[in-house]
């Protein structure tokens, strides 16, 4: 039998007090620190935790719900994965909302007319304190004038237009397997089903966004 519903079921912010802490790696995108974190039944443990700056993503739909994916190589697992435009928030002092449609216009050579919140989520809590932020984008267009000049992995990444369906179809069939991805097509068809009335404004606090824009 199953227990009444007897929480909220809401994340919650706030941590524990942190006794030391150390870099232990310093890298090109991200760190590693080691946190001494003293838990509330009196224990303390050690907690070597990935700081990184987080990410935008975003979902672009045209009127006939087709998605705009970009196919791009990532070494780490050694695969090209179809995935939404997306990019770190690396710029001191940039709102995610502009980093997504920069973003949107480096990776694709497009740009949107209306912009909603569609997903927060956090990649790997376990480890790494990644937050990515999902905007779902409408009246995408080619924007004017020259093309972003791309460089590394993605010089020859190609974008596409694909059904949302389609794409729903081949994460649940495990075909697709970009986080960002994911979390963002499943959203957009739930948010459909209820006649996007779940959007956020494009403006909407990151009560869990990246350590950078709380503080």
């Amino acid at each position: 039998m199953t227990e009444p519903l007897t929480h909220a079921f809401v994340d919650e912010a706030g941590g524990h007090p942190v006794i030391a802490s150390e870099t232990v790696f310093t890298g090109m995108v991200w760190d590693v620190q080691a946190d001494t974190v003293a838990l509330p039944g009196g224990d303390t443990v050690v907690r070597q935790v990935v700081r990184h700056p987080g990410a935008v993503a975003v979902l672009a739909l045209d009127d006939d719900d087709n998605a705009l994916v970009i196919h791009q190589y990532r070494h780490p697992v050694e695969s090209t994965l179809w995935e939404l435009p997306a990019g770190l928030l690396d710029v001191a002092g940039e709102d995610p909302l502009v980093a997504a449609q920069r973003e949107l216009w480096e990776e694709t050579g497009y740009a949107a007319q209306s912009w909603w919140v569609l997903a927060d989520f956090l990649t790997t809590p376990g480890f790494c304190d990644e937050a990515i932020r999902i905007y779902l984008a409408r009246g995408a267009a080619p924007a004017d004038g020259p093309a972003h000049e791309r460089h590394g992995e993605e010089r020859d990444m190609t974008v596409a237009w694909a059904p949302l369906k389609v794409l729903r179809d081949h994460i649940l069939g495990g075909q697709l397997h970009n986080p960002s991805l994911l979390v963002g097509v499943l959203a957009a068809c739930a948010a459909r089903e209820t006649q996007w009335a779940t959007l956020r404004p494009a403006d909407t606090a990151w009560a869990f966004g990246p350590r950078q824009l709380r503080t």
